[in-house]
């Protein structure tokens, strides 16, 4: 073993943890997959109508500088948190330490609710770029009986022969999904080291389509007027294609639209849940998280403005809604050959990027679970020892990413609401740590804010509380409902049940009795490395 290594061992072993999982990431590997997850190649372009149908131009740009600066302030802070805690649970583990197990035990609920609609709402995403950029654009397949009409129908269709295709494109999806999933749940299956060469290989992929892309846009759309981007129009309402479907005030669109930036850049949490499989843990954690979310801020932005740049008429193309972005890309006099190799690196890319969530996602139930957080609990946290991977999490992942897909209706709400719950999820033990640090929280990793951790984090807390509001706005309304409903059900399985039953992650003398257990379950798995 390495030494740093041993030291990672050492640090998880003081924290009342086995080193069951394999130690096979490097410093970049670790970045890689967060920035997968974060991919502006996935929600930088599904959720362009966002900010276009609020704020037109200087939403999308502008607005995408906002959000992304506050991303960065958040990924600081639970890079601090991360530094002096790296273990798989993140976010649960670190609120349980500073806050008490019973605001662990919510956190961990929160972020698993948040990386299960992740995943679920990118695999729908790849189908739906898949169908109409490769299939139909680049292959001329006809894929009128995969996508589902909505009223005002079209001129001689019925309501039955209207029924009839939604119902066929509903089962198309699942099917299409059904199958991108199991693959996904296959690469993960068997080892971090084939996760880990994809991703890597995913971080370098949007580096290059996101340049090329920004390129294309500018070459043959560009129209350098400036004033596009520093210009803030009010395009909620018909103005917007009834994205928002009714005019809202110039603050409310502009917060509205803050959902473009904070729904893409997410996820870069994945550094922390696959701390026990990195090296020198401490650092790269905290570095992954920042560059992360820094170069997505970055080369989004560039991007982004390149969207705005290339629309020959922002008016309209704020009126077309929820296709805005693929009337942009459609319309685009780019070579076709061009286009095609385009469309097929983001496809894929939105691919890689639900496939790096489903491993976060995995490392959150394994390590939730290990703590006796979760129904089957005992199931929950295998290892193979074969693969050196949380196999029935994998799993338990995958199937509740599909099941989340299955409900159409609610699923675009969702689907943006992943980014309310991850976001609460970041700012509960930022929180904590507030209230901690100085008093219980006294032993901190290589990476510290020192005196700007209390200022940020404020910032952070409060932030998220104005996501809160903002994500819960017209068209997301119905996630009121989801929130209450999780509200409450939290509240009450917690005094009826968990307060009692549910011990937390090991502190104090609990650490030093677990020893016996770290070393059976080290010795199951064949090695510490």
């Amino acid at each position: 073993m390495s030494g740093s290594t041993d030291e990672d061992v050492e640090i998880l072993h003081s924290m009342g943890y086995a080193q069951e999982l394999a130690r096979r990431m490097g410093g970049f590997s670790n970045f890689a997959i967060s920035f997968s997850i974060i991919c502006i190649l996935a929600g930088g372009i599904t959720s362009f109508p966002q900010a276009m149908s609020t704020g037109g131009g200087f939403e999308v740009t502008i607005g995408w500088l906002v959000g992304g600066v506050f991303a960065l302030l958040v990924a600081a802070c639970l890079g601090q948190i991360g530094s002096a805690y790296p273990t798989a649970g993140g976010l649960y583990h670190w609120s349980s330490i500073l806050g008490g197990r019973g605001w662990g035990w919510a956190t961990a609920w929160f972020n698993l609710l948040g990386l299960i609609f992740v995943v679920a709402s990118v695999n729908v995403g790849v189908w739906l770029l898949f169908r109409d950029m490769v299939l139909a654009a680049v292959f001329h397949v006809d894929v009128t009986a995969w996508t589902s009409v909505s009223d005002p129908l079209p001129q001689g269709m019925t309501a039955d022969q209207a029924a009839a295709i939604n119902n066929s494109a509903y089962w198309a999806q699942f099917i299409a999904v059904a199958l991108i999933t199991l693959s996904q749940g296959l690469v993960n299956h068997f080892g971090i080291r084939l996760t880990t060469i994809l991703t890597d290989f995913s971080g370098y992929l949007i580096f290059v389509v996101a340049v090329v892309l920004t390129a294309t846009f500018l070459i043959w759309g560009g129209n350098w007027d400036l004033s596009r981007i520093t210009t803030f129009v009010n395009t909620t309402g018909d103005a917007g294609g009834g994205f928002v479907p009714q005019p809202r005030p110039a603050m409310i669109a502009f917060l509205l639209g803050l959902l473009y930036p904070l729904y893409t850049i997410t996820g870069f949490d994945a550094s922390a849940h696959t701390a026990e499989e990195t090296q020198n843990a401490r650092r790269a954690v905290p570095r992954g998280m920042l560059h992360s979310v820094f170069w997505s801020l970055v080369f989004g932005f560039v991007m982004a403005v390149s969207f705005i740049m290339a629309s020959p008429d922002l008016a309209a193309t704020a009126k077309d809604g929820g296709s805005s972005w693929s009337n942009l890309y459609t319309n685009l006099k780019a070579p076709d050959l061009l286009k095609a190799l385009l469309a097929i690196g983001i496809v894929v890319s939105n691919y890689l990027c639900a496939l790096a969530g489903l491993t976060s996602t995995s490392r959150m139930i394994f390590a939730f679970s290990r703590d006796g957080g979760l129904p089957g609990s005992s199931l929950w946290k295998s290892v193979s020892p074969t693969w050196r991977t949380p196999v029935p999490a994998i799993w338990l992942g995958a199937l509740l990413a599909l099941a989340a897909t299955l409900y159409s209706p609610a699923f675009t709400a969702l689907a943006a609401g992943c980014a309310l719950f991850l976001y609460i999820s970041y700012a509960m033990p930022i929180a904590a740590g507030l209230v901690a640090e100085g008093r219980t929280w006294t032993e901190f990793g290589p990476f510290s804010l020192g005196f700007w951790y209390k200022p940020l984090g404020l910032i952070s807390v409060l932030g998220v509380v104005v996501l809160m509001y903002v994500g819960i706005q017209p068209p997301n309304d119905i996630l009121i409902n989801y929130a209450l409903g999780i509200l409450v059900l939290l509240v009450v399985l917690w005094f009826g049940i968990e307060m009692r039953r549910f011990k937390g992650p090991p502190v104090g003398e609990e650490i030093q009795q677990r020893m016996r257990e770290i070393a059976a379950a080290e010795k199951a798995v064949g090695e510490t490395t």
